[in-house]
């Protein structure tokens, strides 16, 4: 693990792979870390790719801002970071509320993406009543902690039968969740009650698009994934059977197989 400075914070990375390869940076969703990529970063990099896999600002080991934290300050922050690692393109996926960073890295640095990976996410602004929900829930984090919200949502973010089937995959998902620290989970969900609509910059992107969704994601479902895919102009479709919210850790070789399949027939340039 690798640690800078962005934008007045620490962030802590893994950087795999090849320096010289093709840069996939891939951002965790809410409330979990970095190590939920690990199996697509050993596969990316056993490809020859370099992969880039930090904690966000507030979550893992990184840095807590309190307060609230826009979804275009975790832009920022990345973009920083291939800054300072001397990266210009890279490859930028992400997951649930990192796919929703991921859409707003793109618009507002397109140029900076080859490729963009959307995994179990939604392009639309948040709604009034979502926008209460979250600070509401934002509250509660910070005045009960995490444990309880965890064992909430453990069979939301994996489908259900996955909780029993995969044990080794919930214990891993309840363990990230309980050890984020409330401060951050709830200056991002404060700020992500602020997110703007991303559908048009999709409509307008230039670049090669993956949408991702498990089949059982209650969360995001399967018509939201057709949503955005029916937006973008260069966007591939793929529903991973046997999985929820989490398909990369639910079904991780289905899911390494349909994004290596993308990055070297969609995104060539990237590879």
């Amino acid at each position: 693990m690798s640690y800078a400075t962005v934008n007045g914070a620490t962030l802590h990375y893994d950087d795999h792979g090849p320096v010289t390869g093709p840069v996939v940076l891939l951002i965790h969703g809410h409330p979990f870390n970095r190590t939920l990529w690990a199996p697509q970063s050993r596969a990316l990099a056993a490809a020859g790719y370099r992969v880039i896999v930090p904690d966000l600002r507030g979550y893992g080991a990184s840095e807590v801002t309190p307060g609230k934290v826009y979804l275009s300050d975790f832009a920022d922050d990345l973009i920083g970071l291939l800054d300072l690692l001397t990266v210009d393109q890279a490859v930028i996926g992400g997951v649930s509320m990192g796919g929703q960073i991921a859409m707003e890295t793109h618009r507002r640095y397109a140029h900076r993406i080859r490729a963009l990976v959307l995994s179990d996410t939604s392009a639309l602004p948040e709604t009034p009543e979502g926008k209460t929900w979250r600070n509401h829930l934002a509250d509660r984090l910070l005045a009960e902690g995490m444990a309880g919200y965890a064992d909430d949502v453990i069979d939301k973010m994996l489908a259900t039968y996955n909780v029993t089937a995969l044990p080794a995959v919930a214990a891993h998902v309840l363990g990230m969740m309980r050890a984020t620290d409330p401060r951050g989970a709830a200056a991002a969900l404060r700020g992500r009650a602020e997110r703007p609509d991303y559908r048009d910059t999709l409509a307008a992107a230039r670049c090669p698009v993956l949408v991702v969704v498990g089949a059982d994601d209650v969360y995001t479902p399967v018509a939201d994934a057709e949503a955005i895919s029916r937006l973008a102009p260069h966007a591939v479709l793929s529903v991973i059977d046997g999985a929820g919210h989490l398909p990369g850790a639910e079904q991780p070789e289905r899911f390494n197989r349909v994004l290596l399949d993308f990055l070297r027939t969609q995104a060539p340039d990237a590879a």
